[in-house]
């Protein structure tokens, strides 16, 4: 058993699917979830199907983190347009020396956090991974990725710092892919480069990846996209590799074609959107900046009447 506490605000698919390694491996973990989820976790566990084994643990689960108490360790994993309500949940999870590492998507998060934990106490990254909640208290994972790629973000270094590497060993006891970096605001800015445009351009087309590419206008709006959100990130001042897009377009010619961004999933559900943080922080970075960002404008316009589910 680790005596490393973990707390997880937001265990949905992929919060949850964290959450139910860490307590696998002997971790004491706690759950922030609401709703049917918390109420299937308390009565029947918290259940993963997986291709490398299924699990069935049974973590504290609280819909109140003042019912959990401090912890070493806050994984933070909620969508982006719950802050609101999140965010406030982390207060009672917080001791002296308590991280809290967000795996949400964009790259507004660390900040966002930071304003309501202190900046010292945040850790940042991407995670890649393909889950879904299938029903309450069970989550199914596709493929075999489970890989978060994380470090400082306030104060970045030319080496991952002592306290970033000494989470990574933990998380790597529970079978989690962890990569430590000396500035996670690469990797992010990274995965942002491909994400916001993905979401927004499958979202507005109402349609998986492999039609998107496939389309030349289509693909032609995409590449567009990439390059604007390249620029963003570029005037930024972030040291994104020099040959992203070439990445991002090879990522893209070998994705399944019928992969759905979360955006486009959650559009065709009726349910409400992660355009704020991905294409819309495109856009108001581009202004700020004075980089033009047409295309991903354009697409933010398009999607914001679903924001909040389907137009009434």
């Amino acid at each position: 058993m680790s005596d490393v506490r973990f707390a997880v605000v937001g265990a949905g698919a992929v919060g949850g699917y964290y959450a139910a390694r860490l307590a696998h491996a002997g971790f004491d973990v706690a759950v922030v979830a609401r709703g049917a989820h918390l109420e299937a976790i308390r009565s029947r566990g918290l259940w993963v199907w997986s291709s490398l084994g299924d699990l069935v643990v049974h973590p504290r689960a609280s819909a109140d983190a003042t019912g959990i108490g401090p912890v070493d360790v806050v994984l933070y994993a909620v969508k982006t347009y719950d802050n609101a309500t999140a965010l406030p949940l982390l207060a009672p999870l917080l001791g002296p020396d308590t991280l809290v590492v967000t795996l949400q998507n964009g790259v507004s998060s660390a900040a966002d956090v930071g304003v309501v934990v202190g900046a010292h106490r945040v850790l940042a990254g991407p995670t890649y991974i393909a889950t879904a909640l299938k029903a309450p208290g069970l989550i199914q994972q596709t493929g075999t990725h489970r890989r978060i790629v994380f470090g400082e973000v306030h104060e970045p270094a030319t080496q991952p710092s002592a306290r970033v590497t000494a989470l990574a060993e933990q998380l790597r006891r529970a079978d989690i892919q962890a990569e430590p970096v000396a500035d996670a605001r690469v990797p992010l800015w990274e995965k942002f480069i491909y994400l916001a445009p993905f979401a927004a351009v499958t979202g507005a087309a109402r349609q998986p990846a492999g039609v998107v590419w496939s389309t030349p206008p289509l693909r032609a709006t995409l590449e567009a996209a990439f390059a604007e959100t390249e620029a963003v990130a570029r005037a930024e001042g972030i040291a994104v590799a020099c040959d992203v897009l070439d990445r991002v377009r090879g990522y893209m010619d070998v994705l399944p074609a019928g992969t759905r961004s979360s955006l486009l999933i959650d559009l065709q559900a009726g349910k409400r959107i992660e355009l704020d943080a991905l294409a819309g922080d495109v856009v108001r970075r581009g202004a700020a900046l004075g980089v033009p960002t047409p295309v991903m404008a354009t697409l933010a316009a398009t999607l914001t009447p679903y924001v909040g589910g389907p137009p009434r």
